[in-house]
């Protein structure tokens, strides 16, 4: 799983059922693009599905964060796009401009995870009230040092890692912590790529970043995850599946999704692909450390899919906080 991870670096192509130049030739190909943080599931997938075929089809997993990926698929240059945050308004209303009608498909569950240096020693647990002290757009130039978020932690310079601007990650934690998305601060280092936001909180010792848990959990003995305290009485809560599965881990639990362009779903290899993410996802979730939907989930979501049933359970408006339960029962607005 970790080789996975790392590839998506280079926005790599899932490539290893092709096992000669000819085939390469001759596959009919797939475009995904999106989300860095739903590239680990897709690509696990797309190389399982590619190893089926026996070099006949050919999918490119693409990594230009999820609104860079709803870029090009309501251009119609994708035949599917990840996302770590459902399709927004705007991209709804550029999809329909083009003509492209979509099937939005929940494909699992992630824990998004604020991780500090190991060698930080002094915090353990942070609220979502510090966490907006320290990330809101008025903190620029002003939480420069730890001291500043508390008087009791130290008279050390933070250093922040955080997702880019065409992230849905960026678009998730901003709305879950600062209450609004979009709004930050804009001095941290930020990347659409998660491997190198991982770098940066391993090698220095004043780092606080937040990344997905899938990028976090092979990195666990190189950076320490905090237990996020939401202010509604459950006290602090570590990131884990297990605590997203109960609904404790608040507000930071998040739904993925896969969109699926209508027009490309009449392609065989595409209503392939989807049968195959949708019938072979659960243990290939489990092995890049995401969770899984319930069994129940994914028959919903193909039959839905087969039906052609299009459009968005969230109406183009992001939510913070919706269970697996509550997202299971939602059927498309728009």
């Amino acid at each position: 799983m970790l080789n996975r991870i790392l590839t998506a670096g280079v926005a790599t192509a899932a490539l290893l059922a092709l096992s000669s130049a000819p085939a390469l030739a001759q596959a009919k190909t797939i475009a995904i693009d999106g989300s860095s943080t739903v590239f680990p599931v897709m690509e696990a997938i797309a190389e399982e599905f590619q190893k089926s075929k026996k070099g006949q089809v050919r999918v490119t997993v693409g990594i230009s964060g999820t609104g860079g990926g709803f870029k090009k698929f309501c251009r119609g240059e994708t035949d599917a796009s990840n996302g770590s945050r459902p399709i927004l308004k705007a991209e709804i209303e550029e999809c329909k401009k083009n003509g492209v009608e979509f099937m939005e498909l929940p494909i699992a569950f992630d824990a998004l995870t604020v991780a500090v240096s190991p060698k930080n020693t002094f915090l353990q647990c942070v609220t979502v009230e510090q966490l907006k002290k320290i990330w809101e757009p008025s903190a620029q130039g002003k939480m420069m040092k730890w001291k500043d978020v508390d008087p009791s932690w130290p008279d050390q310079p933070m250093k922040l890692f955080g997702a880019g601007s065409d992230s849905g990650t960026f678009d998730y934690f901003t709305e879950a912590t600062v209450g609004k998305a979009k709004a930050s601060r804009g001095d941290f280092t930020a990347s659409e790529d998660d491997n190198v936001l991982v770098q940066g909180i391993e090698t220095d010792a004043n780092s606080l970043g937040y990344i997905p848990f899938a990028y976090y959990a092979p990195h666990a003995a190189k950076m320490k995850a905090l237990a996020i305290d939401w202010g509604k009485g459950q006290g602090c809560v570590k990131p884990s599946l297990e605590n997203v599965l109960a609904g404790t881990y608040n507000p930071l639990s998040r739904p993925l999704f896969i969109y699926i362009s209508k027009k490309s779903a009449d392609k065989p290899e595409v209503k392939e692909f989807v049968e195959f993410a949708m019938k072979n996802a659960v243990p290939l979730i489990k092995e890049v450390k995401y969770l899984p939907l319930p069994d129940r989930a994914y028959p919903a979501a193909l039959q839905r899919f087969q039906k052609g049933v299009t459009g968005s359970a969230f109406g183009g408006v992001p939510e913070v906080g919706v269970s697996i339960d509550e997202l299971l029962k939602r059927e498309p607005k728009v």
